[in-house]
């Protein structure tokens, strides 16, 4: 049966023609291969995607993208420029190489692609980014629930008005100022577990102005309370409700700030709310990296293989598209000088194949760790709902099998401060397994990766003290140079004293 289905599938592919032979492209080509990638993505694969729209860019706009964190558009600030420069002296000097191409969240979903490319690299591209990438960004639940791929573009042009408007107004100097501010915060400007009010960006810039002037009329009455040479016991009692009115505590310190600092003026809280929001838009990204690369480097492998089976791209350019590959999920060993850490390129795209084997061919261990999916042969569905329902520290904890345990040679190790020696706690066997995969998925955990600091109190009746509150997870204590950087920044910002303690989890 395996010879017959062998000599039928050569039969076919030597009856068609190849979309293409050779490394140079037209737009007509790129159309005819986008379409047939599109038949294999929809058909064979059964992916849901947004509208794909394909744009051919230079190396400098490649460069340009990278400066202003991948966006089409982008308001303008002085740290985009040196981004810019510093990767172009990089570039030119060959020290570093540039992404074949950059995928956008948005819908349409955006790919640019390096006019550099070969036909062969366009072809892998297209499938990585138009058809993997985006079917994750549509279908995965971190994305679907946190960011608004309809509005994104829109609100950017916004963003990137209204900045230009108050550099006018008001002098770039002093935009600079509250936006370098606030950038050195973003990663602390973001709900990590509770939903934003308004997950439309479109609302949110079509409601501003109400929502301005709801604000003024909140600060004011927030901060006439406070009590100068006369005030009364009524004055002191409206001041303590006033503060259980703010939530404490308060994990997002950029919305706290645009809500409550006492001397920000409006455009200033406006620019803090365009930076909060951007940096949501970008969280569900830090929290899917293997997955996303993982899926789009399945997806893209599948097709070009089925394209190949189908005769529609030559072996030339299938040994090219795998050379590259192969280069893209590398894994240099511990002692390589090249080794920085699991290239999740490399384990998304091993764990995602490793879901295929299990589905089609398991063997007695499969059988054991995964009962519900071994030897269901519905690798697609399994993989989609994956796609669709987890991230990647949950991703880890559910499939990470022995079989890659072993294939990337992963151990456990205990590393304590008070200890002379490292223990290895996990090794080969079943309770070993489960040890890796535990710790690994922790690995993956932005909440144990990341400063954990909330906003607990803020002295209303005295001098507007902010109090902040740093959470030390498994003894490590904050850098002391940055938390002093940070502290201030929120000082710029809230205009008035901020004190920063640590607590231990």
């Amino acid at each position: 049966m395996a010879t017959r289905t062998t000599r039928a599938n050569r039969t076919a592919r030597k009856n068609k023609q190849p979309l293409f032979d050779g490394a140079d492209w037209t737009f007509d080509t790129l159309r005819v291969v986008y379409d047939a990638i599109e038949e294999v993505a929809r058909k064979d694969l059964e992916l849901d995607f947004y509208t794909n729209q394909i744009e051919i860019i230079s190396s400098e706009q490649m460069l340009d993208a990278y400066s202003s964190i991948g966006m089409p558009l982008m308001y303008r600030h002085w740290s985009f420029g040196k981004h810019f420069v510093s990767n172009e002296v990089h570039y030119r000097k060959g020290a570093m190489g540039l992404a074949y191409e950059i995928v956008i969240n948005s819908d349409p979903c955006i790919s640019y692609c390096m006019e550099e490319n070969t036909m062969a690299m366009q072809t892998l591209v297209m499938a990585h980014a138009a058809f993997g990438h985006n079917h994750f960004f549509k279908t995965n639940h971190l994305f679907r629930q946190w960011t608004d791929a309809a509005g994104i573009l829109d609100y950017l042009e916004y963003a990137r008005g209204f900045i230009a408007r108050c550099e006018e107004r008001h002098g770039v100097s002093e935009v600079e100022r509250v936006i370098d501010a606030a950038h050195a915060l973003m990663p602390h400007g973001v709900f990590r577990y509770r939903r934003p009010r308004s997950p439309s960006l479109r609302e949110e810039r079509e409601r501003r102005k109400e929502r301005r002037e709801y604000e003024e009329q909140t600060v004011s009455y927030l901060w006439s309370t406070v009590p100068g040479s006369e005030h009364s016991a009524k004055a002191d009692a409206e001041m303590r409700e006033r503060k259980r009115e703010l939530h404490l505590p308060e994990e997002n310190l950029l919305y706290f700030l645009e809500h409550y600092s006492p001397v920000l003026r409006p455009w200033q809280r406006e620019v803090l709310r365009i930076i909060r929001n951007i940096a949501q838009y970008f969280y569900p990204q830090k929290q899917t990296k293997l997955m996303n690369e993982g899926c789009a480097t399945f997806v893209h492998f599948h097709i070009v293989n089925a394209l190949h089976e189908k005769g529609l791209i030559t072996d030339g350019a299938l040994l090219e598209i795998l050379h590259s590959h192969t280069n893209v999920i590398f894994q240099p060993d511990f002692d390589d000088p090249r080794f920085s850490g699991i290239n999740p390129y490399a384990l998304g795209f091993a764990m995602m194949r490793d879901i295929q084997r299990i589905c089609q061919t398991p063997e007695e261990e499969d059988r054991e760790w995964f009962p519900d999916i071994a030897g269901s042969k519905d690798w697609k569905g399994v993989l989609k709902e994956a796609w669709a329902n987890y991230r990647d520290e949950s991703f880890i904890q559910q499939f990470l099998s022995p079989a890659v345990i072993r294939q990337f040679h992963m151990f456990a190790v205990s590393d304590n401060a008070d200890d002379p020696y490292y223990t290895v706690t996990g090794i080969h066997d079943e309770r070993g397994f489960r040890k890796v995969r535990e710790v690994f998925a922790q690995n993956h955990d932005l909440s144990t990766l990341e400063p954990y600091i909330q906003v607990v109190d803020v002295d209303l009746l005295g001098d507007r003290q902010l109090k902040l509150q740093h959470t030390r997870r498994n003894g490590i204590s904050l850098d002391e140079e940055q938390k002093e950087s940070t502290i201030a920044h929120l000082r710029t910002l809230w205009g008035y004293e901020v004190k920063m303690e640590e607590v231990a989890a």
